[in-house]
């Protein structure tokens, strides 16, 4: 009746309220100290706290946030249409080397007004972040990004782990570890043991980082995180390496082999 072409006309999206934009800060607090809570026990948390919300509006932004309730349960999520499902890999595998096992993941991070993601590959035997990239969308460009620039700085690993998010299954992300010959585990969706090794990485940037910033951009959002991540590969020290640094566990041991 206008006279317009329907592929002139594009919706444009909703922004996010601040009260949600608040909502979502303090999920995204309670999911990492109580990561096996659902949306339920997700609202009941909130409601103890004087927060009056539904469980479906907690459903939905912890959709737009990326995280779900971790816990130990029957297979039985589907994968994308047209997605392979890779096998569990690691399962009973002691992790000693580094570049024996990598593992990457995708994190909600909260600026001032918005947020953004967080995609990192680490070096699992390490806990060295090998490349991270910042994105204002999941969609797995980001993530693709980030996995070319760890092996075109550090080699290749044997396994990559993930878990079955569709950023990870999809073709264009897996065509990328297959070209290199690396092998493929995932774990089950939701499933305890789901990337236990980034888990512990997010804490990290989050209580020594994110919650301590207000990010006023993208930018900025980006070089910050950027500075800790440099931080905490080269300076910050690790119970789990017995004192010593991830930079200092990767290329120390690294060394030794070559030099070997």
């Amino acid at each position: 009746m206008l006279g317009l072409a329907r592929s002139s006309v594009y919706y444009k999206p909703r922004p996010v309220s601040t009260e949600d934009l608040g909502l979502m800060r303090r999920l995204d607090e309670l999911h990492l100290d109580f990561p096996f809570a659902g949306a339920r026990m997700l609202r009941d948390l909130l409601k103890r706290e004087g927060v009056s919300i539904g469980r479906r509006h907690v459903a939905t932004l912890m959709k737009r946030m990326g995280i779900e309730a971790i816990y130990r349960r029957p297979n039985m999520s589907k994968p994308a249409p047209g997605h392979k499902i890779y096998p569990y890999l690691l399962r009973g595998v002691t992790i000693e080397r580094p570049n024996q096992v990598w593992a990457t993941d995708i994190s909600y991070i909260p600026m001032r007004r918005g947020f953004v993601y967080l995609a990192a590959v680490v070096d699992v035997a390490t806990r060295r972040v090998l490349a991270h990239r910042v994105s204002i969308t999941m969609e797995a460009e980001f993530c693709i990004e980030a996995l070319e620039d760890a092996l075109a700085k550090h080699g290749r690993p044997e396994i990559f782990n993930t878990d079955q998010g569709s950023q990870f299954t999809s073709l264009d992300f897996t065509s990328v570890l297959l070209d290199a010959k690396i092998a493929i585990s995932m774990d089950g969706k939701g499933a305890w043991r789901d990337n236990v090794f980034v888990e512990r990485l997010w804490r990290s940037v989050k209580y020594e980082e994110v919650y301590l910033r207000a990010y006023d951009s993208v930018s900025d959002a980006r070089a910050s995180i950027g500075r800790y991540l440099a931080f905490y590969n080269e300076r910050r020290p690790h119970s789990s390496l017995d004192g010593r640094t991830p930079d200092e566990a990767y290329f120390g041991e690294q060394q030794t082999v070559m030099a070997a």
